[in-house]
């Protein structure tokens, strides 16, 4: 039996699926503005994790991951700027080239995460048209209204649940908390399901409104009704998700479905990086592929994983470091194991292995505790070593039978071959490489910016980044 922490009730309840033996899960995914950071490791991991484990307990996943690629303004308010588009103009390239860009950075960022793909992840650009089939929906049903200047906004005042899932009263619940509210709402806490754009937009589409482009919350109450029905299992997301987004998809789901689609809401604590709360403005925002040049993707996995997807991760030096040494003789045991024995048990029948194996299910079962599982975890590499250490052959197949289990099938780890996590040899450079980074050294001497850029990015594709410094350049691996 699984149990999982539900937002809605504040509470532990009972995992009852809609449909016997599967999961339909659906998870709000990345808005492709800019690199992926931290932020993104610690919520995909959390859920990689439970998506994982309801696999290896056998159930069915259906699990869905939207792509926000427009519609998301900056501030998360329903006026200003849309975050792509503003970064788009930063870099000089179009909306398009901006989403598709950090699209392939958030998922090649998460692949050396291990973090598995969703059964299906959609962009939102893909699916305006049935956005708009919502949102009209909405409209005819009394719950949202069009004004003049070609918005639709979704009438809060008109739905009284609102406020259900973040428990804020309508007088908390303003919009515009973070930002100006829009000039032309009836109540300043309705949001938009519709925004009008001016012509010179390049994500634009014909609506019975006008042209424009949808609002951030209706994508996710589309795609998840597309994708797993009028009723479905689980909603994740951030615990800085839960208002407004979660709380106004409540209402839209809601107003569509004629009920609230998602059994269950979980959301995955915050970051902060030495204490502090991670922004760019602070200057401690930190992005994955640079901390990979410093830390091995699988030791920020195995950090990740020793707290509670609930609980906020601070991320230190000090303890990357540590989880660095553990993960290194993880690796160096499960590496001894391996090279004495590629044998797989098919079950557990070792007393000693089976209070192990029993301990670490039960831990995930209770909300996919990871760090009790981790304990649990530990105590199998314990295990391994006496049984190396002993020469005790015969439980060398059921020991694989675990760590396959526990490291690789649930908590997504994989390990290199090598007694080192992360080794410093140095490693010839191709010498188109180091052409291209020369041409782009003189380019930028030069001052021609733009070749510089290009030429980074050729060298990227190669598998390395340029970094510069006072004495000149160097080129790493990625």
């Amino acid at each position: 039996m699984i149990k999982l922490y539900n937002t809605f009730t504040r509470r532990k309840e009972e995992f009852k699926p809609v449909v016997e033996g599967n999961v339909g899960m659906y998870v709000c995914g990345p808005t492709v503005y800019g690199m992926p950071h931290l932020g993104h490791a610690k919520s995909y991991i959390n859920f990689d994790t439970i998506f994982r484990f309801f696999k290896f307990l056998g159930y069915k996943v259906k699990y869905v991951q939207n792509i926000t690629d427009v519609g998301h303004l900056v501030g998360d308010g329903d006026d200003g700027e849309d975050k792509i588009a503003k970064q788009a103009k930063l870099e000089k390239l179009d909306a398009y080239e901006i989403a598709y860009k950090y699209e392939v950075e958030y998922f090649n960022s998460m692949d050396k995460l291990n973090v598995l793909r969703p059964s299906i992840s959609c962009r939102a650009t893909g699916f305006v048209h049935d956005m708009i089939e919502t949102v009209k929906d909405i409209v005819n049903k009394g719950y949202g209204y069009v004004t003049k200047e070609g918005n639709v906004y979704f009438d809060v005042r008109k739905y009284n649940a609102y406020g259900q899932l973040s428990n804020r009263k309508l007088d908390e619940a303003v919009s515009g908390e973070r930002i100006e509210v829009a000039t032309d709402k009836r109540n300043p806490e309705d949001f938009a399901l519709w925004k009008a754009v001016d012509e010179n937009t390049l994500m634009q589409w014909d609506s019975p409104w006008g042209k424009g482009c949808p609002g951030w919350h209706i994508e996710c109450t589309t795609l998840g009704k597309k994708f797993l029905g009028e009723k479905f299992d689980i909603h994740g997301g951030g615990i800085d998700n839960i208002f407004p987004h979660h709380e106004c998809e409540c209402a839209q789901a809601d107003v569509v479905n004629g009920h609230l689609p998602m059994n269950y809401f979980m959301h995955n604590g915050l970051v902060t990086v030495n204490g502090t709360k991670m922004g760019k403005s602070l200057g401690n925002f930190i992005t994955l592929p640079d901390l990979f040049k410093k830390y091995d993707p699988m030791v920020v996995r195995f950090f990740i994983l020793q707290f509670h997807y609930r609980s906020n991760v601070d991320f230190s030096d000090d303890g990357l470091n540590l989880a660095n040494k553990q993960f290194e003789k993880i690796t160096q045991v499960v590496n001894e194991l391996r090279s004495k024995s590629a044998e797989v048990a098919t079950q557990v029948t070792t007393p000693e292995l089976q209070e192990i194996y029993n301990g670490f299910v039960s831990a995930m079962s209770e909300d996919f505790n990871t760090p009790v599982a981790v304990v649990e975890f530990n105590k199998l590499i314990k295990a391994v070593s006496a049984a190396l250490s002993s020469n005790n052959t015969s439980v060398y197949p059921e020991l694989n039978l675990m760590v396959n289990s526990f490291a690789e099938d649930v908590f997504g780890l994989s390990f290199p071959k090598s007694s080192s996590v992360k080794e410093n040899k140095a490693e010839a450079v191709p010498a188109e490489v180091s052409l291209l980074a020369q041409k782009r050294w003189e380019a930028k001497q030069n001052k021609n910016w733009t070749e510089a850029d290009s030429l980074r990015e050729q060298i990227k594709n190669f598998g390395y980044v340029i970094v510069d410094s006072k004495e000149g350049y160097k080129l790493e691996k990625i």
